[in-house]
């Protein structure tokens, strides 16, 4: 769109493609939406998973989902405020940060009460350190990488010291064990100096470094060693996968295309291992079938999207990674947990965000959804304030309350002598 400036003169006014409603609320509004969608499908399934086990542990229903209720308060009141705070902030608060969350593994390993021969909680099993390390690493990775990126090419300023924050996180996490959170952690890492420009000769080295490590850790470990092997005996026949994949399978066979109804699944009821965790996404297929299942698939994918476009939109490199990485980590695992139910993936026993019960992981997840939205606001922003200059051109044109002189008309227009 052009405005005329005198005889010559012309302005471009930059057009914006973003939703006027977005920018009166400050908020990307798809990614609103989706948040409320997976934040409310998320609470209903917990409930109609739970409510057998709440009966057998807490003599209630509606125990575990009175507290699934109760951390999506805590977690959304988090989401608020980080949402109104500066993610600039953060340049201070990262190295903090993620000292406070390796004294918190290390707490885990010290003090941690043992369940299902793993150590990963404190607190009564409130407070699971290795889902906020999550959280930390994207934050402190996108702080780090912003402040280095010009020295990235360097191996001692980039790949080494990567490795050495990766690999202290992930080692204190692979002692609990948890093993998918370290893959997690991992990843995450090496998407974000890929997305931050890193040298492609050093991606190389760092992929080959962490599938022959990674390789030799799932091999060396018992547990890990038995989900590989079941997975591919899986892949050749579903009939040999792990129980729990079989039960899974089984979900998704009864749920059929629209699903037994919500509250009637089966499967939940005679064996599936952790139907309200782990493999809540197996009791979604089975009482909203395929179409329902690929409907949440949709959700995770939309906010995918918002994210990227976001990160696209940020006012800096570091709102760029942040959003980026945060976007990223949340489909990634959602993506892992819904391809291990199918047998897609081997087994890795990660929640699925916004959905499986557990604290740690809403509130940290709602967290992330927070800094996004402010990353987004402060895109909006700085539109605003790059627009606001155009706007005062147009108004000093057309805004002075007079009223325009028309323009000569034909060749019969009549001409004032002065």
């Amino acid at each position: 769109m052009f405005r005329t400036l005198g005889k010559s003169a012309a302005v471009k006014i930059p057009k914006s493609n973003t939703p006027r409603q977005a920018v009166i609320l400050g908020l990307d509004v798809p990614l609103l939406l989706v948040l409320i969608l997976l934040t409310v499908f998320g609470l209903l399934m917990v409930y109609s998973a739970s409510w057998d086990a709440s009966i057998v542990f807490y003599d209630s229903p509606t125990a575990i989902f009175v507290r699934q209720l109760r951390w999506a308060g805590v977690g959304l009141a988090v989401a608020v405020i980080l949402a109104l705070v500066d993610y600039h902030f953060y340049q201070k608060l990262a190295t903090p940060a993620l000292g406070v969350t390796i004294l918190a593994l290390v707490a885990v390993l010290v003090v941690g009460e043992v369940r299902n021969n793993a150590a990963r909680t404190l607190l009564g099993g409130s407070v699971q350190p290795s889902e906020a390390a999550k959280l930390v690493t994207v934050l402190y990775l996108a702080v780090w990488l912003f402040s280095k990126r010009e020295r990235l090419s360097d191996v001692t300023f980039g790949l080494l010291p990567l490795a050495v924050i990766l690999g202290s996180l992930g080692g204190l996490i692979f002692l609990q064990p948890d093993i998918s959170a370290v893959i997690t952690v991992m990843i995450l890492g090496g998407m974000m100096f890929f997305l931050a420009g890193g040298d492609l000769r050093q991606m190389v080295i760092l992929l080959i470094v962490a599938v022959v490590v990674g390789w030799g850790v799932v091999w060396m470990h018992p547990t890990g060693a038995a989900r590989v092997a079941d997975y591919f005996a899986g892949l050749k026949d579903p009939t040999q996968a792990s129980y729990h994949v079989r039960r899974a399978l089984e979900a998704f066979v009864k749920g059929s295309w629209f699903g037994v109804g919500i509250g009637k699944a089966e499967t939940k009821l005679t064996g599936l291992p952790f139907p309200y965790t782990d493999s809540i996404f197996a009791v979604v297929g089975e009482e909203t079938g395929v179409v329902g299942a690929i409907g949440l698939v949709a959700l995770y994918a939309g906010l995918l999207w918002r994210g990227m476009v976001i990160s696209r939109r940020a006012p800096d490199e570091m709102g760029r990674l942040l959003a980026a990485g945060l976007a990223l980590w949340i489909s990634m695992e959602a993506f892992i947990n819904m391809a291990v139910m199918v047998n897609l993936l081997p087994f890795a026993g990660n929640a699925l965000p916004f959905l499986s019960a557990g604290g740690s992981n809403l509130v940290v997840t709602l967290a992330a959804m927070g800094i996004l939205m402010n990353i987004s606001r402060q895109s909006y922003r700085v539109l605003e304030e790059e627009r606001r200059p155009f706007s005062a051109v147009v108004d000093l044109r057309r805004g002075n309350g007079r009223r325009r002189v028309s323009r000569p008309r034909g060749t019969g227009s009549v001409t004032r002598r002065v």
